[in-house]
């Protein structure tokens, strides 16, 4: 296998922080998180009880996805510029307050789907801000020789959250959508709060960069001129935008599998089930060797499952093919945003993270929207099948067109590893 010169980013490692800042840290993963999936679940079936459209539940991630692309440059920036948690912080009580309005308007009966639209819009801005700037935190909370466990960790409690978020979601909605929606805001401004713990952190005078064009594009640049770190985002991005079927979930949990708004919330938590499993297992035995390999068996794996859940008519199997995509997934997750994150200058962390969002959060977004007008056209199940099938062509035509990756032996380069006494 090839071996990789030590990335910037290793050579000028920051000192550890303390375990109370990584505590704050992961408590805010996981009250954002639980509030963007309670939104999620909540959002979902009120607009299709609204318009029983599948079309209109695309447009739902159309609506977060637009202002991710559009925000992605500016974001970037802003993350490298200023302070992380107040970027994220502020993005999150930006988030709470679209929140409190879907509950008021709920109470009031005035919220119509467009005003559903345009508030899931308000969110989609504020998150991608959010994103960037918790990304590029992380990695001054840890050294880089730790970092793939604790993206391990760090997912473990978005996966926690996603588990819990749509459940508590399901049953929440019993009392009504405000309900849900004002839980989703008490939670956006406690994970402020959580990011207002952290102390500041001492960043060198000359890692802002200056304002310009130059800057602004840096982060495409940057990632473009490495193929390790492209092939991974972007094999991500047509994973998940081909594969996703949480756009559909409403639909195959009311005229498929004939459950309720409860089914619907284990079925959105059962791919958070199988990821926080899969990255508690990475924690206590993380990827060392042949980590492009293994992501591209999980992206693979994600391929088949996604195609087991199209095929099934029982609400058990689905459950366990859902389960298993989310397990998949969690392995492309630690390999990728470890992988981008040590081949990365931390004074530019905040715009490649801010264009890898683009490519890999919006792109959950941006895959309902296709999910759901492909289902418009042939149908959910159809849709599914097609996605599977064609994130295992991806995955095929990335091998190819990404030796680099696909030869990548050691997940963290060999001059930030650990004496081997640390080692598991």
């Amino acid at each position: 296998m090839s071996s990789s010169p030590a990335p910037a980013a290793v050579l000028a490692e920051p000192p550890l922080r303390s375990l109370a800042a990584f505590r704050h840290f992961w408590l805010t993963r996981v009250c954002t998180t639980i509030a963007y999936q309670m939104i999620g679940v909540a959002v979902g079936w009120r607009v299709y009880e609204l318009t029983g459209s599948a079309l209109a539940l695309g447009l739902i991630g159309l609506a977060q996805f637009l202002p991710a692309l559009l925000l992605v440059l500016p974001a970037g920036q802003v993350a490298d510029r200023h302070d992380r948690r107040q970027v994220a912080a502020r993005a999150q009580r930006v988030s709470a307050l679209a929140a409190a309005l879907l509950a008021l308007g709920s109470l009031g009966d005035w919220l119509t789907v467009h005003g559903i639209y345009a508030l899931v819009l308000v969110i989609g801005a504020a998150r991608a801000f959010e994103a960037p700037s918790l990304q590029a935190l992380l990695p001054r909370l840890v050294p880089a020789a730790r970092l793939g466990s604790a993206v391990a960790a760090s997912a473990s409690a978005m996966q926690t959250a996603v588990i819990t978020g749509p459940a508590l979601a399901g049953f929440v909605y019993a009392a009504g959508p405000a309900a849900v929606f004002a839980a989703s805001a008490l939670l956006w401004a406690l994970a402020s709060l959580q990011l207002a713990r952290i102390e500041p952190l001492n960043r060198p005078a000359t890692s802002a960069p200056p304002p310009g064009l130059d800057t602004l594009f840096a982060g495409i640049t940057f990632i473009r001129s490495r193929p390790v770190v492209l092939g991974a985002i972007s094999l991500d991005l047509f994973a998940v935008l081909l594969g996703g079927a949480v756009a559909l979930l409403p639909i195959f949990a009311k005229d498929i599998l004939h459950v309720g708004p409860w089914g619907l919330g284990l079925l959105r938590g059962a791919p958070a089930l199988g990821a926080l499993l899969m990255s508690v297992a990475l924690t206590r035995w993380p990827i060392v060797r042949h980590a492009g390999a293994k992501l591209f068996a999980a992206v693979a794996v994600f391929g088949l499952a996604t195609l087991a859940f199209g095929l099934s008519t029982s609400f058990v199997y689905s459950l366990l093919a859902l389960g298993v995509t989310g397990a998949a997934d969690m392995v492309s997750v630690v390999v990728r945003q470890t992988m981008v994150q040590l081949e990365t200058p931390d004074a530019m962390r905040g715009r490649v993270s801010a264009v890898a969002s683009v490519f890999i959060g919006a792109s959950n977004q941006l895959g309902e929207f296709e999910s759901g007008a492909l289902a418009a056209w042939l149908g959910p199940v159809g849709s599914v099948l097609i996605g599977g099938a064609g994130t295992l062509l991806a995955a095929a035509l990335w091998w190819r067109g990404f030796p680099t990756l696909a030869r990548r032996d050691a997940l963290v380069p060999h001059e930030a590893q650990p004496p081997p006494a640390q080692r598991r």
